[in-house]
């Protein structure tokens, strides 16, 4: 579609001001000076429909850089019968505006009623203000959008046996009930360490940040910050369980011989591991070497109890552990704790028994296959 307007000089609304005032928003905020015009534009053709009573009408606005106004533009199609006058212009009456309009072209009309200048006013001022909200808001999601998955400190804001609400500085943080360690109690002001697992855009382009402590994110952040060879790389953790507030189970290595992985973790006396027993209000941690052998590697990650055989099925992901009678109820743990955990670090299936429960079992075993 060919398009042909016919612009009426001098007429229009000053916006010299406005344009600067752009321009000083782009280099501020970053906003895009084109980005806001077309904004404005959208939402001043809305504004003169509605307080002129023309929404049938196709009306365009323009902010004119050249001119530094503002024009309003009623369009009409060219077309060999006007079926709608609205929207529409007979091929004859375009002649006579300008004898080289052809079907299907577009005449522009400009209207300027005086009134609309200060409605425009009004309107820019919403959009531009609405603008410069959803640019700090970007910003921040941005920001910390970055920090996902790192350790930030917040102050309690809210804490009443729900979400506990947490003051980030720039933006509030929330904690949910499931994210809490269930052994602590948050007071208001209180000072604390959370781990950033979601930033997501909630309602009107708002930031929602959740926050937890309960998360095994939580224990290997604080590994990588308090243990210089984790945040170096030259320790690597392997798998992570954890019952919040409880027990911990981390698998750690080094492919450097020299560098003996669970000592390192452990540091001097037990200084390194205890700042981070005392960040986690006294869970208890086992840290455990990782091995490549899946009964070596089951075997430690049932510490602190001992183990006396392993019995694996690689297909099944399944294996048999063999314990002392004396060691079956530290290696399930209260409430079949220490079992869990260790099934959750390796990825496996284990089934514990007891020494004396294991040769009963090959007994009977044994009497089936004689009676058969």
């Amino acid at each position: 579609m060919k398009k042909k307007d016919v612009k009426v000089v001098n007429k229009g609304i000053d916006t010299t001001e406005m344009l600067l005032a752009m321009e000083e928003l782009e280099k501020t905020n970053g906003i895009k000076k084109e980005f806001l015009m077309e904004s404005i534009e959208s939402a001043l053709v809305v504004a003169y429909k509605r307080n002129f009573e023309c929404s049938n009408e196709n009306v365009k606005v323009v902010l004119d850089k050249a001119d530094g106004k503002m024009h309003v533009y009623q369009e009409k199609n060219v077309v060999e019968n006007v079926e709608n006058e609205k929207i529409e212009i007979s091929l004859e009456d375009a002649k006579k505006i300008k004898n080289s309009y052809e079907i299907g072209d577009v005449v522009q009309f400009e209207l300027m009623p005086k009134e609309f200048g200060r409605i425009a006013a009004q309107t820019a001022k919403q959009v531009i203000t609405q603008k410069i909200r959803e640019a700090s808001r970007d910003v921040i999601f941005n920001e910390f959008a970055d920090k996902k998955g790192e350790i930030i400190t917040g102050l309690v804001q809210k804490a009443d046996g729900g979400a506990v609400i947490l003051d980030l500085g720039k933006i509030e943080g929330i904690m949910p009930k499931k994210e809490q360690i269930p052994t602590e109690k948050y007071n208001v002001n209180d000072k604390i360490k959370t781990c950033i697992i979601s930033v997501e855009k909630g309602v009107k382009g708002s930031t929602q940040i959740i926050l937890s402590r309960a998360s095994t994110e939580f224990v290997r952040k604080l590994f990588e910050i308090e243990i210089p060879e984790i945040y170096e790389g030259l320790i690597e953790i392997k798998s992570i369980s954890r019952e919040a507030g409880s027990r911990s189970k981390i698998a750690v290595y080094s492919q450097n011989p020299n560098i003996d992985p669970v000592g390192s973790c452990v540091g001097q006396k037990g200084i390194r591991i205890q700042n981070i027993i005392n960040e986690l209000n006294g869970e208890k941690i086992d840290v455990i070497e990782w091995n490549e052998d899946p009964s070596i590697f089951i075997s430690t990650s049932l510490l602190p109890a001992k183990v006396l055989a392993v019995d694996v099925k690689e297909e099944e992901k399944f294996a048999q552990v063999i314990v002392p009678d004396d060691q079956l109820s530290l290696a399930i743990g209260k409430a079949g704790q220490n079992a869990k955990l260790a099934a959750r670090l390796t990825n496996w299936k284990i089934d514990i028994k007891s020494e004396s429960q294991f040769r009963k079992m090959l007994e009977e075993m044994q009497n089936e296959e004689e009676s058969e």
